[in-house]
């Protein structure tokens, strides 16, 4: 199937999971990553349930604080 993982087109096997994703991508600090599949959230409680289809678009996103001190 394909997908489109941070704005590039990939190719996995059916079946794929959030969570396999993320390992098979080596996402740095799977612990605080955001997923949002077809522009949707996906709660982080689901990612080893949430299978992706074949089109879907997902992205890994980091919320970061800051400001001025």
């Amino acid at each position: 199937m394909k997908l489109t993982v941070a704005g590039v087109q990939k190719e996995y096997a059916g079946g794929l999971t959030v969570a396999q994703l993320i390992e098979r991508e080596q996402v740095e600090t799977p612990e605080y990553v955001t997923v949002s599949v077809n522009d949707e959230f996906i709660q982080r409680d689901t990612f080893s349930e949430a299978v992706l289809k074949d089109g879907d678009i997902v992205e890994f996103l980091y919320f970061m604080g800051g400001g001025q001190f």
